[in-house]
């Protein structure tokens, strides 16, 4: 074994008898270990980003500083969490990640025992113990659409109009979900939300340290019962974004998933993360954002027609692709689009030159005509299916039929097949002779 030992971070509350005993043991050579105690959660953040390998974390469960967080920021640098856990293991460990969990009082045989079975010994200072296990496979999720643009487009309105013509569909019936994950969440707002809690603050903290059940989480929602769909309220001040941690979100986006057969996201435009800006706290800022963007089957990017709002949209649509975002994933969205056949065609011209540069086509972009919406948001009543329909319909089209073809450059003369221009309602038969 040579010169060869384990080397434990310990975190307890104040008097604990097993931090302690562990010590004694440590200092006496009765268990082959070093013993690092550490006064604070981020005292043992710190230890583990400092570089130096440890074999484990030994964590009193009652404390709050053990989370999804702490618990992955040890995965990444090789070292297993254990638990010290007075209540006899009452905790969800699995789903948090734990290695293992020791009674209140142990004894050196139990503790060897089991950083023998999930920790390594650690030898040289630059050598540094191998991973732990993967985290078990969470089951089925739901589909996932996003909906994000520029400020002032119409980008929430979008996201009620898709989720109202998801809930549409009987097969999603009673289970869409549109979520508020913008950092000036206004959701709330705009269905007129009496109460400000629960929220997504309450459904992240909930995550931290177990598994929430399905029914669980969609306590936490509220039903929107005329447009036939749950909402998720958001922050209740920008700033709170300090309070979402990256994992605890990431296990709570999956709840939702696994709660609904489709998310709806209302997200920010915002998407940098370190990699792009060399910022950790850039990333953990844009991390709802940036999570739904990234697991979304479908993005609709929002935008305006004209020439400032051509501009924005093909900004939202590289930097959407930058990030990693299929761009036939991508629908652009022209909010308050023209009328006239001859304008749009302009509009899908101008997009399609626009992004070329890039790399991929993205969707053809769906044009939703000017509507009042306000009238239908201050009464909480539907909004028109002339917004719902045609999200809904561009939402099927990649979900169900895979991504679309690219649309054919305008001017070249292209093959119409019978049926595949669809039927217009009465009245877009009229606004069409109009135009």
């Amino acid at each position: 074994m040579g010169a060869e030992r384990y080397v434990v971070l310990g975190l307890a509350q104040a008097r604990s008898g097993w931090f302690k005993s562990m010590a004694q043991w440590a200092n006496s050579g009765t268990i082959s270990a070093e013993f690092v105690k550490c006064v604070s959660g981020e005292e043992m953040r710190a230890r583990l980003a400092s570089g130096r390998p440890f074999s484990a974390l030994l964590v009193d469960a009652a404390l709050p500083a053990l989370d999804r967080d702490l618990v992955d920021a040890a995965r990444a640098v090789g070292c297993v969490t254990i638990a010290v856990d007075d209540r006899r293991g009452t905790g969800d460990w699995d789903a948090l990640g734990v290695a293992g969990v020791l009674p209140d009082f142990f004894d050196p045989k139990a503790l060897l025992d089991l950083l023998g079975t999930h920790a390594s010994m650690i030898g040289r200072g630059d050598t540094l113990p191998g991973d732990s296990a993967p985290e078990s496979d969470p089951g089925p999720r739901g589909r996932v659409a996003a909906v994000c643009g520029p400020g002032g487009t119409g980008v929430s309105t979008a996201a009620v109009a898709l989720a109202q013509g998801l809930a549409d569909e009987a097969r999603h019936r009673r289970s869409v979900l549109l979520a508020d994950l913008s950092l000036h969440a206004e959701q709330a707002m705009l269905h007129d939300a009496r109460d400000v809690v629960p929220g997504v603050q309450e459904l992240v903290e909930a995550h931290r340290s177990r598994r929430v059940p399905p029914e669980e989480v969609r306590t936490l929602t509220f039903d929107v019962h005329e447009r036939g769909y749950h909402l998720l309220l958001g922050l209740r001040q920008a700033r709170a974004w300090t309070t979402i941690r990256p994992r605890a979100f990431e296990a709570a986006f999956a709840s939702l998933r696994g709660a609904y057969r489709v998310t709806v996201c209302d997200i920010d435009a915002d998407l940098e993360g370190e990699e792009e800006g060399g910022s950790i706290e850039v990333e953990e800022r844009n991390v709802m954002s940036r999570t739904a963007a990234l697991a979304a089957d479908v993005v609709f990017a929002v935008g305006l027609a004209g020439m400032k709002g051509l501009h924005s949209l093909v900004r939202v649509l590289n930097e959407l692709r930058a990030v990693g975002v299929a761009a036939d994933r991508v629908v652009p969205v022209v909010n308050r689009a023209p009328k006239g056949g001859r304008a749009r065609s302009e509009i899908t011209s101008a997009l399609a030159d626009l992004t070329r540069a890039g790399g991929g086509s993205f969707s053809p972009p769906v044009f939703l005509p000017e509507r009042r919406v306000e009238e239908p948001l201050l009464d909480g009543v539907r909004l028109s299916a002339t917004l719902s329909s045609p999200l809904r319909g561009a939402f099927a089209a990649i979900v169900d039929h895979g991504a679309p073809a690219p649309a054919p450059s305008p001017g070249k003369p292209q093959l119409v097949r019978p049926g595949s221009l669809g039927s217009w309602s009465g009245e877009d038969t009229e606004e069409a002779a109009l135009g």
